[in-house]
């Protein structure tokens, strides 16, 4: 990749950043002990994973944490055992707890000398500012589901992203959204016509984890395992 061709890049947060697989597992594995089901962590995340897309499409306008809240609910009446509302709450408000992966914060400031850094997140406002400390940078834009209305990959955050761009005089081809989920992200993306990276942060593992499987067309224009191979590639250029 030419990565002088761009000025910003925009980053889902998280399972990009933010490891959100290791939060949400965090909650749903001693759940699971406790109700009795034997279940790994990717057996559970992956039982999960529709449970909170099917939530976020129905109600658009919720917070992310109502999200959880009833995404968890679903995911225990599919296994059999009801989720009650101490442990909705206890997923619900988790995000800030959640941990960021090792190589974001370094793999940010890195980035940042060279390019404007933007945020295009499927949370609410005071999730991501309990995750934006664990990230030790500052981002230029901050679009959330809160801001939006919506969740990826509806078109509502790639929409304020234009509006950002315009705001802040970048040309929309002059960005790189750069992603772990195909689904949330680089559907949207490549459905508006934007360049995109994949961070393929499940390589090592199969499966598709937390994250639905996608259905509609995706494209992106290169794949690295990690932030740090990310970041290491565009300060080489």
């Amino acid at each position: 990749m030419d990565f002088t061709k761009y000025d910003a890049l925009s980053f889902d947060c998280y399972g990009t950043l933010i490891d959100w697989e290791a939060g949400i597992a965090s909650v749903l594995t001693p759940w699971a002990a406790e109700v009795g089901l034997a279940l790994s962590n990717e057996q559970l995340l992956t039982a999960y994973a529709d449970n909170e897309a099917d939530a976020e499409r129905e109600a658009p306008a919720d917070l992310y944490s109502t999200v959880l809240a009833e995404a968890f609910r679903r995911t225990g009446h599919q296994l059999g055992a009801p989720v009650s509302e101490q442990w909705a709450a206890r997923l619900g408000n988790s995000v800030p707890s959640w941990p960021a992966f090792p190589d974001s914060a370094a793999a940010l400031r890195s980035l940042a000398e060279d390019y404007k850094l933007i945020i295009l997140s499927n949370v609410h406002r005071e999730g991501f500012a309990g995750s934006n400390i664990r990230l030790e940078v500052e981002f230029d834009r901050i679009i959330t589901a809160e801001d939006v209305g919506a969740y990826k990959p509806a078109s509502n955050h790639f929409d304020a992203l234009d509006a950002a761009l315009d705001d802040m005089g970048i040309r929309r081809e002059r960005l790189l959204h750069v992603a772990q989920s195909l689904f949330h992200d680089h559907v949207p993306a490549k459905r508006h016509g934007l360049d995109s990276v994949w961070i393929n942060r499940r390589h090592n593992r199969p499966g598709w984890g937390a994250t639905p499987e996608p259905a509609d067309d995706y494209g992106y224009s290169a794949e690295y395992p990690s932030m740090d191979t990310f970041a290491h590639a565009a300060r080489k250029a």
